[in-house]
């Protein structure tokens, strides 16, 4: 009889991109050393020069601190943190703040489904407790519900909620098909993320966790988001379809997208034109003349409404990690 050997545990990481969190820091690494086999604080040009402050007052092998000579946001930071990871050979990398809105408690639940091998992405939702949910903020409130319905469009993860949570787990392999310089360096990080992610049919899960706010302001301004995010939603929207649905396959998506398009901006483009001529000369349409505009658009309509459905039903059957993990084998 074969007996098989045990499976060793995954490797887990946690990076923790760190700005102005001098007096948070400390206490957000503390319970990590604990839990994770590698803690990577990246100091991204903290004016309050939180990593060094870290380095002096906290000393352990599993910690790790990096320092950026210049500041790259929370996306730039991210990224350093996990290139570090994926040299130290994390298989699970978790991606924390640093500000101790996130707890330590909550790990466990966040990368069961990686560590299962049930997902490739892991994403905290605050909206799940709806006590917790009352602790938020209004203005960060207000804020991430008006960026959830854009960013499901854009990323294509419908079922995902809370976009703009900070507290995610990744599994190696996905991670390792991202182009990092894709990503955005700022604020929008988080979003970039799961455009890229869902561009390589990773699976991903919301997670049920709620976030503790005190009386520190937010850095991320909702009203400032709402405003210029959608320019670059709508550019993450636009890759992710051309790559989802022109480069890496060609399904009825694909049809429907082409036909719908040719159908309703056709039809929309003939109604101008027709319409430009009667203010011209002063006559009005016939009534054939408006349904020769009309039905084209109604029908193109009709065919991007259902692209946007079999969008959403769209699912991988089952973990890209897992798939490139046999391909090893």
């Amino acid at each position: 009889m074969t007996v098989l050997e045990p499976q060793r545990p995954p490797r887990v990481a946690v990076v923790l991109p760190a700005y102005r969190v001098r007096y948070q820091v400390e206490g957000v690494v503390r319970p990590l050393v604990d839990l994770v086999d590698d803690v990577i604080v990246v100091d991204d040009r903290c004016p309050e020069e939180s990593g060094a402050f870290l380095q002096k007052s906290f000393v352990h092998p599993k910690l790790k601190i990096l320092f950026h000579e210049k500041n790259q946001g929370v996306g730039g930071a991210t990224i350093t943190g996990f290139k570090a990871a994926l040299e130290a050979g994390a298989d699970i990398i978790v991606k924390m703040d640093s500000d101790g809105q996130m707890e330590a408690r909550y790990l466990g639940r966040l990368i069961a489904p990686l560590a299962k091998g049930k997902a490739d992405f892991a994403k905290g939702n605050r909206f799940y407790d709806l006590r917790a949910l009352q602790s938020m903020p209004p203005t960060r409130r207000f804020g991430n519900f008006g960026l959830t319905l854009l960013t499901k469009a854009a990323s294509g993860f419908w079922h995902l909620s809370d976009p703009t949570n900070g507290f995610f787990a990744v599994r190696r392999n996905a991670l390792g098909l991202v182009n990092f310089h894709l990503l955005d360096s700022r604020y929008f990080f988080e979003i970039s993320l799961l455009v890229q992610l869902n561009v390589v049919r990773a699976v991903a899960v919301d997670i049920p966790i709620p976030a503790k706010y005190g009386d520190e302001p937010s850095s991320l301004n909702p009203f400032k988001a709402l405003t210029s995010f959608p320019m670059k939603l709508l550019a993450g929207f636009f890759h992710r379809i051309w790559w989802r649905y022109f480069i890496y396959d060609i399904n009825i998506v694909t049809i429907f997208l082409i036909t719908g398009s040719l159908l309703f901006f056709g039809g929309g483009a003939f109604g101008a034109y027709r319409w430009s001529q009667n203010i011209a000369v002063g006559h009005e349409q016939s009534a054939g003349t408006v349904a020769l505009a009309m039905l084209p658009m109604i029908l193109g309509f009709q065919m991007l409404l259902q692209a946007v459905v079999l969008d959403m039903m769209e699912v991988p059957p089952s973990p890209i990690s897992d798939i490139l993990e046999q391909e090893k084998g």
